[in-house]
C-alpha cells in the first residue's frame, strides 16, 4: 500500500500510538509518506531508523495513493483536507484527541484496524463540502475555499450584533439579526451548529443547516435546506470587519461583502470500520440512550 500520513501537533501521549501506526504498516510492505513538518516532530521526539519520504502539499498527493492517515482529533482530519482536496484518496482517522466524531479509529486499536483495511473489511462514506466565493473577491480564502464542517459568518472585534442579509437561490430569506449565521454540512452538524441548538443530520443527508448565533430574534430557528440550493449573504453593522471562518481557517471580510455559499464539485472519502460507524459514535459521544430505562 502507498500511503500518506498527517498530524499536526505531538506530545508525550502520541509517542506511542504514532510508532504502533509506523510499525502496523511497515509490517505490511507499505510505502510510507509523511507530511514534512510532521516528520520533523516525530524525528525530534521517536527514535526513527526509517528513511520515509515526505509530502508539503496537496500538489504531491494524487491517486496513486491508497489511504490518507490523520493523527490526531476531529481538528486535524479538518485540517488534512488542505492536503487531499479532490485527490479522492481514502481519509482513515485515528483518533489521539477528544471528541473523535470523524477520527473514529482508537489510538489503542490501530494494529486490529490496520488488519481490516489490509483486509478490505471496511466501507468508504462520502462527505460533501462547501465552496464559498467572495465578492469582491478575498485574497485569504481564495488558495483554499472549502470547508468540510461548516462555513460561519460572525461579528469582529465588537460586542454589538450584527446584521446578515441572507438569499436561497436568488430569493430573499431573512436578515438575521445575530452573532453570526452557521452554514453547516452534516458532517459538520455535531460541531459549532449543535452547541448553538442546530438538528444532528446523518452524514449522508443530502442537505445543509443554517443555524444562526445568538439571535435577536426568538422566532428565528435553524433550517435545513438541500443541499443543491445556492447561498448568498451580506453582512451590515458598525463595524467595518467580520470574521468568515472557513472549518479551521479564518478570514476577515469587510461591510456589505458578498458571501456566497455552494455544494462543492468533489467529496471527501472517509473509511468507516464495522465497529466505527455514526450511529454508535452518536451513542458513545453524545451519549444517546444514556438513561436508566435504557439499562
Amino acid at each position: 500500500m502507498k500511503i500518506a500520513i498527517y498530524g499536526h501537533y505531538f506530545n508525550e501521549d502520541a509517542q506511542r500510538y504514532v510508532e504502533d501506526l509506523l510499525n502496523a504498516l511497515y509490517a505490511k510492505n507499505s510505502t510510507i509518506f509523511i507530511e514534512k513538518e510532521f516528520l520533523e516532530l516525530i524525528n525530534s521526539n521517536v527514535n526513527n531508523s526509517y528513511d520515509y519520504q515526505t509530502f508539503t502539499n496537496h500538489t504531491e498527493l494524487d491517486s496513486s495513493f491508497d489511504l490518507f492517515f490523520t493523527l490526531g482529533g476531529d481538528g486535524t482530519i479538518l485540517r488534512s483536507i488542505t492536503y487531499i482536496r479532490d485527490s479522492n484518496i481514502p481519509v482513515v482517522g485515528i483518533n489521539i484527541g477528544r471528541l473523535g466524531f470523524l477520527a473514529t479509529i482508537k489510538k489503542e486499536e490501530i494494529a486490529e484496524a490496520i488488519e481490516a483495511l489490509c483486509a478490505n473489511d471496511f466501507t468508504i462514506k462520502e462527505r460533501s463540502l462547501l465552496a464559498v466565493k467572495t465578492l469582491p473577491e478575498n485574497d485569504s480564502i481564495l488558495e483554499l475555499s472549502y470547508a468540510l464542517n461548516e462555513v460561519t459568518l460572525s461579528r469582529k472585534d465588537t460586542a454589538s450584533m450584527i446584521t446578515i442579509e441572507t438569499y436561497l437561490d436568488d430569493e430573499y430569506l431573512t436578515s438575521y439579526w445575530a452573532d453570526g449565521l452557521i452554514i453547516s454540512t452534516p458532517t459538520g452538524s455535531t460541531g459549532y451548529s449543535l452547541s448553538c441548538g442546530g438538528p444532528v443530520i446523518t452524514p449522508q443527508a443530502k442537505s445543509y443547516v443554517l443555524t444562526p448565533v445568538a439571535p435577536h430574534n426568538l422566532n428565528a430557528r435553524p433550517l435545513i435546506i438541500s443541499d443543491n440550493t445556492k447561498i448568498r449573504m451580506r453582512t451590515i453593522g458598525r463595524e467595518n470587519e467580520f470574521s468568515l471562518s472557513l472549518d479551521s481557517r479564518i478570514a476577515t471580510v469587510c461591510n456589505y461583502t458578498e458571501i456566497l455559499i455552494e455544494k462543492a464539485p468533489f467529496t471527501i472519502k472517509m473509511i468507516e470500520l464495522k465497529n466505527n460507524t455514526f450511529i454508535k459514535t452518536l451513542r458513545k459521544k453524545l451519549l444517546w440512550g444514556e438513561d436508566t430505562r435504557n439499562k
